[in-house]
């Protein structure tokens, strides 16, 4: 990237933040997280950005900024090779009784959970979706999109102000249920003008060590 070391640090401050929080930061969280005084000289970054293509901005919303496939597709990680995701597929175990091993040639390719789309990773914080064995601490997967089927897990943005991992269903009159896996908890009611759908989940990763 034909960056300034300034830029660099606004650019990934605001990849990092994305993929923490499932949503862009203002100008004003910008410049608290990295120490800037001023809002004008988040503005000149964020203009020198977009002017070389690895910002847009949307106006009229509250968080404008989005990364661009520019952006992606310049990281180091976005020009691995296919072969590097893969591991080898030894055989399938079963949970309950056991089952003969097998040696063989088939592979894993990780790559096929990714996909093709605009994607980014969040890690899970809670227990409101446990019921669908998604626990705190667990990565979830995010295909960035802003629609949604019913019953799909989606990362939503609710009020404009807080984010959720949730399933989405469609109510009668113009209402969105926002529904924990959870029997504890009690679902999220809104009208559709207050759920901006950022993401929908495609994988669930989980680290034991």
């Amino acid at each position: 990237m034909a960056l300034t070391p300034r830029q660099k640090e606004v650019l990934d401050f605001i990849a990092n933040f994305g993929n923490q929080n499932g949503y862009c930061p203002s100008y004003e969280e910008i410049a608290r997280g990295l120490g800037l005084a001023s809002l004008a000289t988040v503005h000149k970054h964020i203009s020198a950005l977009e002017a070389r293509g690895y910002l847009i901005r949307t106006f009229n919303q509250s968080r404008s900024l989005e990364l661009s496939q520019k952006y992606f597709n310049e990281r180091p990680e976005s020009r691995m090779s296919a072969t590097s995701l893969e591991i080898p597929l030894a055989g399938r175990i079963a949970a309950g009784a056991p089952v003969e091993t097998f040696e063989g040639t088939e592979t894993l390719n990780f790559g096929d959970f990714v996909g093709s789309g605009d994607n980014y990773a969040l890690q899970v914080r809670g227990e409101s979706m446990i019921d669908d064995h998604i626990c705190e601490g667990d990565y979830v997967l995010v295909e960035k999109t802003a629609q949604a089927r019913n019953g799909e897990i989606v990362v939503a943005l609710v009020g404009g102000v807080e984010t959720t991992l949730k399933r989405f269903y469609n109510e009668p009159g113009g209402m969105i249920r926002l529904q924990p896996a959870n029997s504890t908890m009690s679902p999220i009611m809104r009208p559709a003008s207050d759920v901006q759908v950022q993401g929908r989940v495609l994988a669930v990763l989980r680290k034991y060590r």
